[in-house]
């Protein structure tokens, strides 16, 4: 049954349709995976899917109760509302019940350490205790539990101001509110940018368990191949859907383009044999058969209608002279913040050639690795000796070197109308077209763009520079999977040695032979092969991927958040609510493991399974729940010990 559907749906900007009379509908329990190239309209079609952009013609229909929730590509929030606040915002009335329950909490917990008058904090009291009632009442509990396991899963702070924080940080919030919402349709563009892997392992369990239906956007192939049940592609306007999963996908994309192509040429070769008989004799066959002219002119302009295929991304390296034999020596080499261990001991050779990826959650360390391998920044102790003849290039994370107030053309290479690529000149025109920018795009701000077209725009600009040491940090946000691939060939070519930070799996496995990965506590190991390879050399207590371990046992790197800290000094004391539940938990336990030993002892007798069945039935339901229940309180009583 449909949930949503579009119904001969058009919108263009400009003389360029995005959907061009497009039919498309959702399901019940449909894990829908939307791809496309950068720029085909896959955003724009989601917005038309809320009805956040109004079609041109075509009609929208939903279920009238349809609740949807949405992850946008792009998130700008800039106020005072707190991390807690936002997350809870969907919730209509039990989130602004939750959330001032957690500024209250929070208030109360100030007062206790401050000089808050005794009124205040009694009034403050009176008004949790309000709180506490009506959120009993509507039972928000549950709901208030589900905020905290998504907000604690996604690695935020509750606290932090939104407008404090980076772009990067700000998406895992507004994801973590379309998360809690818990939707009939739930709809996310790129929700794993950003995230590193441990975040988008639980996201991916976390969506598979997801009851509603789900539409998605992302470069992920891994998180698509394991979440999709049918792939939807936007290829020139026109919707292609492929049910089953991304290699089923791949197979029948494959034989479809082999078909328009066979078609294409069928249908080019009888529009030239037309205008050959045309041309031989047009005013005698006019009146003997016009109906073959008509047909010609439908021909000339069903030709005129076809939009081709974008072309393909064409990218040249240029790996300048080569290096010395070793480019990086690095011995015993520590680096810490404060207590904040990153490094605790790291032992590495990177010889000319190596392909090195590098692997550890967010703000474990990675980029400070690479500064250390760089030599951008000391260690606390041992050494890092650099190699001979070397020519880096890097690719930045936060695209720091593009200037969005600049135009295309001006980033690219400061004005001037040529680049050189491998000691040949071109002009930048044609150049930006090779990475998919149109003549009109090149004189663009870099603010105009999108998220991929910048990650295009900052490869194009590296690729114009000879090195022979390429340092990629985070290379694979935004971009689309074909632009991937070629990428990816584009690597497997390159006669330097390349350094690269990477969460995308598929990717690590395609491009690099060894891997450096954080496995807690400052340690930096190194493992043959990919990402793939990892899993099956790792250590049993690596921490990078399994989630409950990292999120009690990582020690993250400081974060560029004003507010955060790693001190133990300015570690924060349980707050009053958490106090109230760890000093019930001892007596909450006592009597579930009473009920529960009174039970197991009930169904040790023979008797007990001769008596009625309704009553066998609930007794074991009983034990089973009371397990559970047990569980979840050892669970909260180890966390809450943790925090004190």
């Amino acid at each position: 049954m449909p949930l949503i559907k579009l119904d001969k749906a058009y919108l263009a900007y400009g003389h360029r349709a995005l959907l061009d009379h497009i039919d498309f509908q959702i399901d019940t329990n449909e894990r829908v995976c939307l791809v496309g190239r950068n720029g085909a309209g896959k955003s724009t079609l989601m917005r038309a899917i809320i009805g956040e952009s109004i079609l041109d013609d075509g009609e929208r229909w939903c279920q009238p109760t349809l609740k949807i929730g949405y992850l946008a590509q792009d998130v700008n929030i800039n106020s005072d509302q707190t991390v807690y606040d936002v997350v809870t915002e969907g919730l209509e009335e039990t989130g602004h019940l939750l959330a001032e329950y957690h500024h209250v909490v929070h208030s109360i917990s100030e007062a206790s350490t401050g000089t808050t008058s005794d009124e205040l904090e009694n009034k403050l009291i009176h008004r949790l205790d309000e709180l506490q009632r009506k959120i009993d009442s509507c039972q928000g509990w549950l709901i208030g539990q589900r905020v905290e396991t998504v907000i604690s899963r996604l690695d935020l702070e509750m606290d932090l101001l939104m407008k404090n924080l980076s772009g990067g940080y700000r998406r895992r919030v507004f994801l973590a509110q379309a998360l809690v919402n818990e939707p009939d349709l739930l709809l996310l563009d790129e929700p794993t940018n950003h995230l590193d892997i441990a975040a988008i392992n639980w996201i991916e369990q976390y969506l598979k368990g997801f009851k509603g239906s789900l539409l998605f956007i992302t470069h992920d192939r891994t998180f698509l191949q394991n979440l999709a049940t049918r792939i939807v592609e936007l290829d020139r306007g026109r919707i292609f859907s492929y049910p089953g999963d991304y290699k089923n996908y791949l197979r029948k994309k494959e034989q479809q383009l082999v078909v328009e192509e066979q078609q294409s040429a069928k249908f080019d070769k009888k529009l030239a044999e037309e205008e050959v008989w045309i041309r031989k004799g047009i005013k005698a066959r006019r009146t003997r058969n016009e109906g073959r002219v008509r047909a010609l002119q439908a021909l000339r302009a069903q030709r005129n209608q076809r939009r081709e295929r974008s072309g393909a991304v064409k990218m040249a390296l240029d790996s300048g002279a080569m290096s010395g034999k070793i480019v990086i020596d690095a011995m015993d080499v520590k680096k810490s913040y404060g207590d904040n261990v990153v490094i605790s001991s790291l032992t590495t050779t990177i010889m000319r050639g190596d392909r090195i990826g590098i692997l550890g959650p967010n703000g474990s360390g990675k980029t400070t690795l690479l500064k250390l391998l760089l030599g951008e920044l000391k260690p606390d102790s041992g050494k890092v000796r650099i190699g001979t003849r070397l020519q880096p290039a890097y690719f930045d994370q936060q695209r720091a070197i593009l200037d969005p107030e600049k135009t295309v053309a001006d980033n690219l290479n400061q004005g001037s109308e040529t680049v050189t690529i491998k000691g040949k000149s071109r002009h930048i025109i044609g150049y930006l077209k090779d990475f998919l920018f149109p003549p009109q795009q090149v004189k663009a701000k870099v603010k105009s763009l999108s998220g991929g077209e910048r990650n295009r725009l900052l490869l194009a600009r590296l690729f114009t520079r000879p090195s022979n040491l390429l340092v990629l940090d985070e290379p694979t946000n935004d971009l689309d999977v074909e632009t991937l691939e070629l990428l990816e060939e584009l690597l497997g070519e390159y006669d330097g040695t390349l350094i690269v930070v990477s969460h995308d799996r598929t990717f690590l496995d395609n491009v690099v032979t060894s891997t450096l990965v954080f496995e807690g506590h400052g340690q930096v190991n190194e493992y043959v092969g990919g990402f793939e390879d990892w899993l099956r050399q790792r250590k049993p207590d690596a921490l990078i991927f399994s989630q409950d371990e990292t999120a009690k046992n990582k020690k993250p790197e400081s974060k560029n958040i004003p507010g955060a800290t790693n001190s133990k000094a300015n570690k924060k004391k349980l707050t009053y609510k958490d106090q109230q539940a760890l000093d019930k938990l001892p007596a909450t336990i006592e009597k579930l493991e009473t009920e529960k030993a009174q039970l197991d002892k009930t169904v040790s007798e023979p008797e007990f399974y001769q008596g009625d069945k309704k009553t066998i039935a609930d007794t074991l339901s009983r034990i089973n729940a009371l397990g559970a229940e047990l569980d979840e309180c050892y669970q909260n009583w180890e966390a809450l010990i943790d925090e004190q």
